[in-house]
């Protein structure tokens, strides 16, 4: 069987995110999507909110495993015997950080593990995260952009009912 690992902190998880898992679903036997505790980032959602609504995003897909980890991303492949790390690309400015990512991933795991980079949907070209939450915090129309209980857990979040 095919696995791929599918990481990200995913926070929260948007249309854009849900259209590389779907699309890898296609590709691999299985495919896990790791929520990462990123110490870098600050999260909004905690690591349990993130992956219940990927949980509940993916939930007609029977070959996507949801899972949490913390650490190296070469580490989690190994323990879990995955070669292949999907990540998405928007622009260019997303390949070139990838492409830094994947050669160092490949480098540290001496080889074993490798990237495959899916071209996001054209439609979901613009969406990151931090845009989503930044339209939220404004109570802004996020409804294009993520599932709708997602978009009710982020006008939760900033304390609009709606």
């Amino acid at each position: 069987m095919k696995t791929a690992l599918y990481p990200g902190s995913f926070d929260p998880v948007t249309y854009g995110h849900l259209d590389i898992i779907r699309r890898a679903s296609r590709m691999f036997d299985t495919v896990i999507v790791a929520v990462m505790c990123n110490s870098a980032k600050t999260p909004l959602f905690t690591l349990d909110e993130r992956v219940k609504m990927i949980r509940e995003s993916v939930k007609d897909l029977d070959n996507i495993i949801i899972e949490s980890f913390d650490g190296l991303l070469i580490d989690y492949c190994r323990d879990k015997n995955i070669h292949t790390v999907v990540r998405g690309l928007r622009a260019i400015t997303d390949f070139e950080y990838e492409l830094q990512i994947a050669q160092t991933n490949r480098e540290l795991s001496h080889g074993e593990v490798d990237t495959v980079f899916l071209t996001t949907n054209i439609k979901y070209s613009y969406l990151s995260s931090s845009v989503v939450k930044e339209v939220a915090s404004y109570n802004g129309d996020i409804t294009p952009c993520v599932p709708d209980f997602v978009a009710n857990a982020l006008y939760s979040k900033f304390g609009f009912d709606r």
